[in-house]
């Protein structure tokens, strides 16, 4: 495939009027030219990367089946995002097991999304921050537990959220921070604990400001420690509910490393009405998901929506927007020399936009074209 003519976001994270070859499912220097897109004023940007989302279409990744997994990844490719790490939830660890396992078994079919690992929200959090978690499943830090997961299904595994406070919480970040990456999350930690965590190899946010301790003048908690640590990837919903837009802004110029996440729960893609999420009843209205009592219960806005409004609407500059998109995750996840920029041996996961209304114009998944959808 030949890609002629575009805007190309290069690895130095800049637009530059250029082609793109592809040859099978990687991005080459050369092409047999089979097929020639002429993409002239388009955007050619990486395919995105959601590295935390729990579903869509009416299904859940803590689903455990095969066709729910497939239906969400079809879902997720048709909208630009070509790399998917779906998140499990405060369930029992039988439960938690057979979604990996599912997981551990997916292969991609020609109109689904890559599957870059698997994020693992819960057990180990805070009831006094349980969101829309189950507080009945929450568990202290359980060694042997997340050791069982990490020997079973190797390089599975990408990020697991941690309250820090928990009993045993910051052992279990120091004996296995050489093995997954931990993300501080549902945690009620003030800043000197969270500063301890990630002194002992924590490294990023969950969907920063929710699910923690604000950033207070004078108890600046996470969101301060963060910060000061200097080095700490903060993940952001920008759905327009979550998260202010000035505070978006205001996290985009405060940190380097900021990675976008949807968040999404299975009602993505759907309209309104009552779905579930972690055996607990979820009610939609428009763009908002909440439990009974008001609680949010995730998104229903997929990331390529939400990178179009943090553009559009939140004005966060473009080039900084597609990166939060696509190397940022894919660094998280140690997968950055697989996917997450435009580069000579990576896998072909193109995405052409148009430079005026950001709508998607084509998805290319593994050098293949897809059927797409924008919002």
């Amino acid at each position: 495939m030949l890609l002629k003519n575009g805007e190309v976001f290069c690895e130095n994270g800049f637009f530059e009027k250029k082609n793109v070859c592809t040859q099978g499912m990687y991005i080459s220097e050369t092409s047999s030219d089979d097929i020639v897109i002429d993409v002239t004023d388009k955007y050619v940007i990486p395919g995105f990367i959601d590295i935390h989302f729990h579903g869509a279409m009416g299904c859940d990744f803590m689903d455990a089946r095969p066709e729910s997994l497939k239906t969400i990844a079809r879902y997720e490719a048709t909208h630009g995002i070509t790399t998917i790490v779906p998140a499990t939830l405060t369930m029992p660890k039988e439960d938690i097991f057979r979604a990996l396992q599912n997981a551990f078994d997916f292969i991609p079919e020609k109109d689904e999304a890559n599957l870059g690992g698997v994020y693992l929200e819960g057990p180990f959090i805070s009831n006094k921050k349980i969101g829309a978690q189950n507080g009945k499943y929450v568990i202290a830090s359980d060694p042997e537990f997340l050791k069982s997961l990490l020997d079973e299904f190797p390089h599975l595994l990408k990020v697991v959220a941690i309250a820090p406070e928990i009993e045993g919480g910051l052992n279990l970040i120091s004996d296995y921070s050489d093995r997954v990456r931990f993300s501080l999350a549902h945690t009620d930690a003030d800043y000197e604990t969270s500063l301890k965590a990630f002194d002992c190899g924590a490294r990023q946010l969950t969907h920063t400001f929710n699910a923690m301790n604000p950033l207070h003048h004078r108890h600046s908690g996470p969101i301060g420690a963060a910060f000061s640590n200097g080095n700490i990837s903060t993940e952001i919903i920008c759905d327009g509910v979550h998260i202010h837009e000035s505070v978006v802004a205001m996290m985009f110029k405060l940190f380097s490393q900021m990675v976008m996440i949807s968040d999404s729960m299975e009602a993505t893609g759907l309209g309104n009405g009552n779905y579930s999420l972690g055996g607990k009843n979820v009610i939609v209205k428009g763009n908002l998901a909440t439990l009974e009592d008001g609680t949010i219960a995730g998104s229903v806005t997929n990331l390529y929506c939400c990178f179009s409004k943090a553009v559009r609407s939140m004005h966060i500059p473009l080039e900084e927007t597609i990166i939060a998109c696509t190397k940022n995750p894919a660094q998280c996840c140690g997968i950055y020399s697989n996917v997450g920029s435009i580069s000579i041996g990576k896998r072909a996961d193109l995405l052409v936009i148009d430079r005026k209304t950001l709508k998607l114009n084509e998805v290319i998944l593994r050098g293949k074209r897809l059927t797409f959808s924008s919002c």
